[in-house]
């Protein structure tokens, strides 16, 4: 089995920083996508940003220019640099981890972690 455990979430003021990450654990060969997706409540989960195995990355519009996603391979762990916050980008932050290759199973399975709290004050 696979878990992710995300961690950084908090409270900051409009147009500060904060750093999420996520680490996956488990007897893992390789993740094929990494990535966050955010909700607040009465609204649809959406995609924040997403990294391949490649470090090809995709952005939602609304962050693009202010959010980094990156990615270490070695430790299955996913990063996301949150500059210039705004109080619309509250909400839970949730990482997934798509195309995991377990090596136990030899089979590929999709995780979601717990999700982390972020919120901007105005």
């Amino acid at each position: 089995q696979v878990q992710l455990v995300e961690s950084g979430g908090g409270l900051v003021q409009a147009v500060g920083s904060l750093r999420l990450s996520c680490s996956a654990s488990g007897v893992i060969l390789s993740i094929n996508t990494m990535g966050w997706y955010r909700q607040t409540p009465g609204k649809q989960r959406e995609l924040v940003a997403g990294i391949t195995s490649g470090r090809t990355t995709n952005y939602a519009e609304s962050v693009k220019g202010r959010f980094t996603i990156s990615r270490d391979n070695a430790k299955n762990t996913v990063y996301l640099q949150m500059n210039s916050l705004k109080p619309e980008d509250t909400a839970v932050y949730y990482c997934t981890a798509q195309g995991v290759y377990d090596v136990v199973t030899s089979s590929l399975y999709d995780y979601w972690g717990q999700g982390t709290q972020v919120t901007v004050s105005s």
